[in-house]
């Protein structure tokens, strides 16, 4: 099962990269605006439709790859989007990668290998009682709520953009762990009752919440603010919360050491990526 949640946490990663790149690549194609002159001009791009069964199939993924192993090892997996879309950009965006970008990609790769080899997640669960939901959930909105107002108060585009990524990152491991939980729903006892357990209406409102909180982190600030936070922020809130809700264990001890290096490589690799591709970045989420 460790195997399949490995491998459906890959091709989900490589369909949102794809999806939300033909989804670019569809809006380059249109004039700028937005409502619904914007959706009926992109309906008609044979890209946009490629972009939305992208994003569709990497849901399906995702979900697939929560039901079958632990969050912090799938999670951290989508951190691949990012190098996956630049590999989709660069022929559909007629833009070309560095010889320093692809470095940095390779710091992004070698650094979630060394991560997740150090800290071996593991970890069956895929429920949890509801005195562990009632303070996770109280957490983790509240510190959305927190980023959002602490944004709104703050004249720097730069802790705008980092303080609502970091918000939408909280969002999006909230979402996978509500998905995972009723995704296990659907697995064990079908479709009505993924349809009336509460987990299944919980991501739905997370995961547009957390859309919404990462458009308003792009517009607020440089990428190279938002992206950071979005990246480790993501991986980092969903191995906590696969240990506090699912139970999920990784190594502790002298192994904490190479899951920072290996931390720390994502991290200067992204930071990397969002200063010498910037325009090749945003295809990602």
């Amino acid at each position: 099962m460790m195997m399949l949640a490995v491998l459906f946490a890959v091709l989900g990663a490589a369909s949102n990269a794809v999806g939300t790149a033909f989804q670019r690549k569809a809006a380059s194609t249109v004039p700028r605006g937005g409502g619904i002159r914007l959706l009926l001009a992109l309906v008609r791009r044979p890209a946009w439709a490629i972009g939305i069964a992208g994003v569709v199939g990497a849901a399906v993924c995702q979900a697939l790859a929560l039901v079958n192993g632990p969050m912090a090892l799938v999670q951290p997996l989508f951190i691949l989007e990012l190098p996956f879309a630049l590999l989709v950009a660069v022929p559909l965006m007629h833009h070309g990668l560095s010889a320093d970008g692809w470095r940095a990609v390779a710091v992004v790769l070698a650094g979630l290998a060394l991560l997740l080899a150090s800290a071996d997640p593991s970890g069956t669960r895929v429920q949890a009682p509801m005195d562990r939901w009632v303070p996770v959930l109280a957490l983790t909105l509240g510190a959305m709520a927190a980023a959002v107002v602490l944004a709104c108060s703050s004249s720097s585009p730069l802790l705008r953009a980092a303080t609502l990524a970091a918000a939408a990152a909280v969002g999006n491991a909230l979402t996978a762990a509500l998905m995972k939980s009723a995704t296990g729903r659907l697995a064990d006892a079908g479709l009505p009752a993924f349809l009336t357990t509460w987990q299944t209406y919980g991501f739905a409102l997370t995961g547009v919440a957390s859309l919404l909180l990462l458009e308003n982190a792009l517009q607020a600030g440089p990428l190279a603010a938002s992206q950071p936070a979005l990246t480790i922020g993501d991986a980092s809130v969903s191995l906590v919360l696969g240990v506090a809700l699912f139970e999920e264990s990784v190594r502790t001890g002298w192994w904490l050491l190479p899951e920072a290096i290996g931390a720390l490589l994502i991290l200067g690799g992204v930071l990397r990526l969002t200063r010498v591709v910037p325009h090749l970045v945003d295809v990602v989420r």
